[in-house]
């Protein structure tokens, strides 16, 4: 299983499938925030990472322009890594409450990814380019055989895994709204729950804070 997920990770590494996000991505990586101008930007599609045989999998829209899309790991050195990860550390699902490099040391307890690998202008990207991601989102679920527990961050994320459900399953998106802190029991088997995207505006707007975040993580934790 493990030598699946590292296939899968070099399969989602060389993607160009789509010109937009190639372009992109490429101009950021070479162009460089002034406060990272030292570094060395990824500047290609951003795998999953975390444990393969955990049961939890956490999805989110897509990497940041000079978060993932500069360190090479989604979730890390930008704002919603700095909250998210002093929420999952608070929760006891990882070991420590920053995420900056890929070598920092951390561990996560689950497995973590994105709806769409590559950054999107203005963290939009089109249908097309949901469309054209979705099979490398669904050759990483293939490589989590304990999966049993999805938390979708925000509704983009929160949504792929019913798109995936529903190669498989007659599901009717409509019948699983997204909403903070919800969870539904999808007929693959698979609890899928829902919350707040931990992005500046909605922990600045205190959409979602500290607390809430922590408490829904603990009742996952729970169900782990």
């Amino acid at each position: 299983m493990v030598q699946n997920i590292h296939k899968v990770r070099n399969e989602v590494i060389k993607c160009v499938e789509c010109p937009r996000l190639v372009n992109f991505r490429t101009k950021i990586a070479q162009e460089k925030r002034k406060s990272y101008m030292d570094w060395d930007y990824w500047g290609k599609p951003v795998p999953g990472y975390g444990d393969p045989n955990s049961n939890l999998l956490i999805l989110g829209l897509a990497p940041a322009a000079h978060g993932g899309n500069r360190t090479g790991r989604v979730f890390t050195g930008d704002k919603s890594a700095d909250f998210l990860f002093k929420c999952l550390h608070a929760a006891g699902m990882a070991n420590q409450a920053d995420s900056t490099s890929r070598d920092d040391g951390l561990t996560l307890d689950g497995f973590m990814s994105v709806a769409v690998k590559c950054v999107p202008p203005g963290d939009k990207p089109t249908a097309q380019e949901r469309n054209n991601c979705a099979k490398h989102l669904a050759s990483e679920i293939e490589c989590l055989p304990n999966l049993k527990i999805v938390l979708g961050l925000g509704k983009i994320g929160f949504e792929s895994f019913l798109h995936f459900t529903r190669k498989s399953h007659d599901i009717k998106m409509k019948d699983y709204p997204f909403k903070h802190g919800v969870g539904y029991s999808l007929p693959n088997g698979i609890a899928l729950y829902g919350a707040y995207h931990p992005s500046p505006r909605n922990v600045n707007t205190k959409t979602i804070t500290f607390d809430m975040m922590v408490k829904f993580l603990k009742k996952l934790k729970n169900e782990i």
